[in-house]
């Protein structure tokens, strides 16, 4: 939920999603999984309703769609909600393509745990075991997430610029059909 590509009546969508990072997983143990997750499925439902007034039959490129949302939510102890089980009713894409960059390429992406938000590491402060130990919690439950669909997986360690131009090959390809 890029705030940049947000439309202006769409703003609340990026307000909840900073709230919800400044306002609510800081303080997890306030906040039952069930709220944190209530909370994201508004930028859940928001993309699924892109998606469906999308033109028919065009190609639509969806960064992380709802999965990274869906595995987040997981994390945070949401595991059997059933908000999670609708999510998963929703459009399914008919290519995923997965980043897969390893965590030293990411932490160093992030200089080092100071853009990191409360979720996206483990513990109270960004540090390398616990950025490490999530992204790897995080990959495995994306993963078991797009099981059962055609999944490319492009190499992230590579750099943005080739990652980027990784990616647009496989859609080249996929969409060319």
């Amino acid at each position: 939920m890029d705030d940049a590509r947000l439309a202006p009546e769409h703003a609340l969508i990026g307000r909840l999603r900073r709230n919800v990072v400044k306002d609510v997983a800081p303080h997890r143990s306030s906040f039952s999984p069930e709220f944190l997750t209530t909370l994201v499925q508004t930028a859940v439902v928001h993309l699924r309703d892109e998606l469906l007034r999308a033109d028919a039959g065009a190609p639509v490129v969806v960064d992380s769609y709802y999965y990274k949302l869906l595995a987040k939510c997981r994390l945070a102890g949401a595991g059997r909600s059933p908000l999670l089980d609708w999510w998963r009713t929703f459009p399914r894409p008919s290519r995923v393509v997965y980043l897969d960059a390893p965590p030293e390429a990411t932490w160093r992406r992030c200089r080092e745990g100071a853009d990191l938000n409360v979720l996206e590491h483990y513990g109270p402060r960004p540090d390398w075991d616990g950025f490490r130990r999530y992204q790897g919690d995080l990959a495995k439950v994306m993963r078991d997430e797009v099981h059962g669909l055609p999944v490319t997986v492009v190499e992230g360690a590579v750099g943005p610029e080739a990652a980027a131009e990784a990616v647009r090959e496989v859609l080249v390809r996929e969409f060319r059909r």
